[in-house]
């Protein structure tokens, strides 16, 4: 399919909840396409199709070692998260530059609609549950960082700034 564009930071639809797919169409299916084309091009470990300007609740996590893994969701929601959190370094193309130490839940159980347009409810246990649960922020308007006290928040959309206008 595509490589697309990531949108920059702070465009409005990166702040802005998804709205919902009713039905898995071949117009998904090449979104899906496309969002694990430009995730692999990055490389990452997900995509939502928000940061790549499409207003719709659809992601991709693929945090396998040899690729070729993605899970693609659509209308994924948390229905349980761990107790026991995880630290891990995230980043967003939509941001470039930075990145910062995130405590997440390191187990969660989401619920989405998958390529079959069938509901599925799936366990993600470490980087796959980090990844989901960064999408889904994704897709709910929040980035990364919304995570991060106020002052540090702050600091790290400085350095980003600062970096891009170095380019």
């Amino acid at each position: 399919m595509t490589v697309r564009r990531c949108l920059p930071w702070p465009h409005a639809v990166l702040r802005s909840p998804a709205a919902d797919v009713p039905a898995i169409t071949d117009e998904i299916r090449a979104i899906w396409a496309d969002l694990i084309d430009t995730m692999d091009a990055m490389p990452g470990y997900g995509l939502a199709a928000v940061q790549i300007g499409v207003p719709l609740r659809l992601a991709v996590v693929d945090c396998s070692e040899a690729r070729g893994q993605a899970v693609r969701m659509a209308n994924p929601e948390i229905l349980h998260a761990s107790v026991q959190l995880r630290e891990h370094e995230e980043a967003s193309p939509n941001l470039p530059g930075v990145s910062a130490v995130i405590q997440r839940p390191r187990a969660v159980t989401v619920r989405f609609l998958n390529a079959d347009g069938e509901m599925e409810e799936r366990d993600f246990v470490g980087l796959w549950a980090t990844s989901a649960q960064h999408q889904i922020d994704h897709l709910a308007g929040k980035m990364y960082f919304d995570h991060l006290s106020p002052l540090k928040r702050k600091m790290l959309i400085a350095k980003a700034e600062k970096l891009g206008r170095r380019k």
